[in-house]
């Protein structure tokens, strides 16, 4: 299979479509359908909410849409690449300094700072100057006092605002966020919303967002509506 990343994408071609996507994983009773025929187009600088109960397939939908899990069936383009056309490094290589994923368990690695927690990727992408940006990034999501501290010394809402920063430094195309605020109390969940909606407009990132919350869903551009595994409505929000 090839590595190689794709061309730069014409500004009219969607950074994500799913077509007929369907994700089957064993289970001891019996074959488990995650997804059941999901068609989904995403577009640059969309802002995209998925909704839906516990166990619908939100999760899921995110994870093959970022080239993370493998669909049983169906097309997954994600810039415009056939994923299924890519191996694990392909798909790595077509992720990196393109699309970026923040998860509700924050994911930051514990033996790295803040400002090394942010600069990482950025060195694994190639830029020369990735301390600098980093430190930019933790003061633009309000963490300058915060750079040399590792996770365990930061509170819910700074780790996810060091998530924040770690995945949009790059300037990304596309950014996936599994329930961002899920973990968060009430008034941290909207200052870290807040943040990650202004960021994202600035940087002009699509995203797709999934969430609980209806609030926080009505401030996307869309919204689609899950269960058992399909789409079963989407609102223009």
């Amino acid at each position: 299979m090839s590595n190689a990343t794709s061309p730069p994408l014409p500004a009219s071609t969607p950074v994500l479509a799913l077509e007929a996507v369907t994700l089957t994983l064993p289970s001891a009773a019996g074959p488990v359908h995650i997804l059941r025929g999901v068609d989904l187009t995403v577009n640059p600088g969309e802002r995209v909410a998925v909704i839906g109960p516990s166990g619908s397939g939100k999760s899921s939908l995110i994870a093959v849409g970022a080239g993370l899990e493998q669909p049983t069936s169906g097309v997954v383009r994600l810039f415009n690449q056939d994923l299924a056309k890519l191996d694990e490094d392909g798909r790595a290589k077509l992720r990196r300094g393109r699309a970026a994923l923040v998860f509700q368990a924050f994911h930051l690695l514990p033996n790295m700072t803040a400002e090394e927690n942010v600069a990482t990727p950025l060195e694994i992408a190639g830029a020369r100057d990735a301390l600098p940006t980093a430190r930019q990034w933790l003061d633009r999501v309000g963490l300058p006092h915060r750079l040399t501290h590792y996770p365990h010394q930061l509170s819910g809402g700074e780790q996810q605002r060091v998530a924040l920063a770690r995945a949009l430094a790059a300037r990304p195309a596309l950014l996936f966020a599994d329930e961002p605020t899920g973990n968060l109390d009430a008034k941290t969940a909207t200052t870290v919303a807040d943040l990650m909606f202004a960021l994202v407009a600035e940087v002009g990132s699509a995203l797709v967002m999934v969430t609980h919350d209806p609030v926080l869903a009505e401030r996307a551009d869309r919204i689609v509506r899950m269960a058992d595994g399909q789409i079963v409505g989407k609102i223009e929000a």
